[in-house]
């Protein structure tokens, strides 16, 4: 999710004046606790560890919105064995980029105008190519098998409005999952004509047709409910609007690879905390599922905007996670909701995206890339109580 004015940005020349940043940087030592809900974001002691629940593993989904929409595909794709399903907003194929920024940003979408003319097409994915690289990356065990796939179920939300990632990049990630396999009646394509590229939400955000940030709009559409029915099936509402369960802000540090040429901040895009939504049924032992939710880029935890958040503040804090709705789908379905957060990385990756062009090596989109294996270790973390 990248501004289309803000090519310079993107590949790594901030477009906010380094003063300017660091002034603001410097008053907001501690809002950023603010930010995140009073979580005691200056202290040391107010991260917890990732608990350990009785969650099936099999029965883990993803979704994202823009980056983390490519990036749902890319977990997906690398551990299908696990996946059960996955929702794709604004977002496009596996391997759409093929490890190329200026095709990621001309041809996968829109985002290098005005300083890369667009080429997105009806084939600009170039979707045989992406099967090829996805036999590929099957024969060297950098995946797994892609037939795990044609079990699986897969939602895609496109906006009408969506100058970013238009809707012919939409129609080509269906066309990627048909050519793996997947049935027809497995793959829900949802087109909201009035959206930008946003996240809709009930009544969330700026308003349904603007792409703005926090890319949350006021769709009147319920993009977390219709990803979760999609791929678990019908779901019971939350009663009444009183959560039962409880955010929890945990360490991300320990599942970065522990590899000497990763630094958690420069080289892996990941942030030290992320955030993680327990019912209480599941705090409690019930058997429950995992469902990973993926921001986009602009929408991290860390991210600066130019203009003050919703709620106020410096950063973005938990805008994301307390306003995509997911939790309120979690408590009656026995659902834990998963929130990684990636880190903005000055010169390679300033809006904070999730890695879907190769900014932290040329294993970004399989098993091998140290943000798939990060989310593999949360994965696992998660369902490590699970009782057999």
């Amino acid at each position: 999710m990248i501004r289309s004015s803000d090519y310079s940005r993107r590949i790594g020349v901030s477009a906010v004046a380094p003063a300017a940043r660091s002034t603001r940087l410097a008053a907001g030592v501690c809002l950023l606790a603010a930010a995140m809900l009073h979580a005691g974001a200056c202290r040391a002691d107010a991260l917890q560890p990732l608990p350990a629940l009785n969650i099936d593993i099999t029965q883990t989904s993803l979704s994202g919105i823009s980056s983390g929409g490519f990036m749902a595909a890319q977990f997906q794709v690398a551990h299908s064995s696990i996946v059960k399903g996955a929702g794709i907003v604004a977002g496009g194929p596996f391997y759409c980029s093929q490890n190329s920024v200026v095709t990621a940003t001309t041809r996968c979408s829109c985002t290098g105008e005005p300083y890369l003319h667009c080429a997105v097409s009806a084939n600009s994915a170039d979707v045989p190519a992406l099967l090829a690289a996805t036999a590929s990356m099957f024969s060297r065990k950098l995946i797994d098998d892609p037939a795990n796939l044609q079990a699986q179920r897969v939602i895609s939300i496109a906006g009408g409005k969506d100058a970013l990632v238009p809707k012919p990049i939409a129609a080509q990630l269906a066309d990627y999952y048909r050519g793996v396999g997947v049935p027809a009646q497995n793959i829900s394509m949802v087109t909201l004509d009035n959206a930008g590229h946003t996240l809709p939400t009930t009544d969330f955000g700026k308003a349904c047709a603007l792409t703005e940030e926090p890319y949350l709009g006021k769709c009147g559409f319920d993009s977390a409910r219709s990803i979760l029915g999609w791929i678990y099936g019908p779901l019971q509402p939350r009663t009444g609007n009183k959560a039962k369960g409880r955010f929890i802000r945990f360490d991300q540090k320990p599942f970065i690879p522990n590899d000497e040429s990763i630094n958690f901040a420069w080289n892996s895009g990941i942030d030290s905390s992320g955030w993680v939504y327990v019912p209480d049924s599941c705090a409690r032992g019930a058997p429950c599922r995992l469902h990973i939710a993926l921001h986009g880029c602009k929408q991290g935890q860390s991210y600066l905007p130019l203009q003050a958040p919703p709620g106020g503040g410096l950063y973005y804090g938990t805008t994301f996670v307390r306003n995509a709705g997911y939790d309120r789908w979690a408590d009656n379905n026995r659902l834990v909701i998963l929130f990684p957060q990636a880190l903005s990385i000055p010169a390679r990756n300033p809006n904070g995206c999730w890695d879907w062009w190769g900014y932290t090596g040329a294993n970004y989109a399989n098993q091998k890339g140290v943000q798939i294996l990060a989310l593999r270790a949360m994965t696992e973390r998660l369902a490590a109580g699970a009782r057999r």
